[in-house]
């Protein structure tokens, strides 16, 4: 397991969000940070924790903990099953807090929360802000609140030591990237095209220009391309852009194929992602 990498958990100096190391430990080793996704609860608990254990054996550096949700409206039928079998399976926001907790207590990876808002309302945004905290989660990501609505929610993530990721797409005006990277720590996040998750086979066209306007909006931020990245191939090219690439469908439906199985097909398309992720060397000339 790597040393956990909050100074404040040591006692000593200025509080570094572990996904912050993350992203600077992946910038010295050469590479993208790479950050999985996987449903909570899917198909059990067990398995969650299972699965975030073969993530970090892979090399992945933060982990998206998704809070199931019935009416996932940004999510492709990969990931509209995975939610279905959670729920079936019982899964709450107060059992995605435990699964959470166990988590931290036996891997290093940076953990996000990852969640439609109505669960967090139905919770209660300090409640759930203390409890996600108190599991060890580093960071919060709501997929429906739009900028002009985080500062209603966004200061309690805040206050509890969270740090706050805003999503940006193609569609984004330069204004609505500069308002999502005003509220934003930890990282950007780039969808790299409009409409739901899934697989794909090649990156849009216009994500160089869509990557460059969210750097701009960033500065010193790190930005991370998500949605439709599920190939080695695709990977790289997103790592050659962006300084995090984020994988959630492939891994999620390796997991849904493996059966018993899913650890070990989930850790070696993981460990074949994280390779993708590493920047080319340049020579001297």
């Amino acid at each position: 397991m790597r040393e956990a990498t909050r100074e404040s958990d040591r006692g000593v100096g200025r509080r570094v969000s572990r996904i912050a190391a993350a992203f600077a430990r992946a910038r010295d080793e050469g590479r993208a940070a790479f950050i999985a996704y996987l449903t909570a609860g899917d198909p059990s608990p067990d398995a969650t924790v299972a699965l975030a254990r073969a993530l970090e054996r892979a090399g992945a550096d933060v982990l998206e903990l998704g809070v199931p949700f019935s009416d996932p409206i940004a999510d492709g039928p990969v990931m509209q099953r995975a939610a279905t079998r959670a729920l079936s399976a019982g899964t709450t926001l107060a059992g995605v807090f435990a699964m959470a907790r166990r988590i931290r207590e036996e891997t290093a990876l940076a953990l996000v929360l990852f969640s439609y808002v109505n669960p967090i309302l139905r919770y209660g945004v300090e409640a759930a802000a203390r409890a996600a905290r108190g599991a060890g989660l580093d960071g919060v990501l709501l997929t429906d609140v739009p900028p002009e609505e985080a500062e209603a929610v966004h200061p309690r993530w805040r206050a509890a030591g969270l740090d706050t990721i805003l999503l940006v797409s193609p569609t984004s005006s330069a204004a609505r990237m500069a308002d999502a990277a005003r509220l934003s720590s930890g990282f950007l996040y780039v969808v790299s095209r409009p409409g739901t998750t899934g697989e794909r086979d090649r990156l849009p066209e216009d994500l160089p220009e869509t990557v460059r306007r969210a750097k701009r909006a960033a500065r010193k931020l790190p930005v991370a391309i998500g949605f439709g990245i599920s190939t080695p191939a695709t990977a790289f090219a997103a790592a050659s852009l962006a300084d995090g690439v984020v994988v959630g469908s492939a891994l999620v439906h390796e997991a849904e194929r493996g059966g018993e199985e899913r650890e070990a097909r989930v850790e070696r398309l993981a460990r074949d992602l994280v390779a993708a992720c590493r920047r080319p060397r340049r020579t001297a000339r």
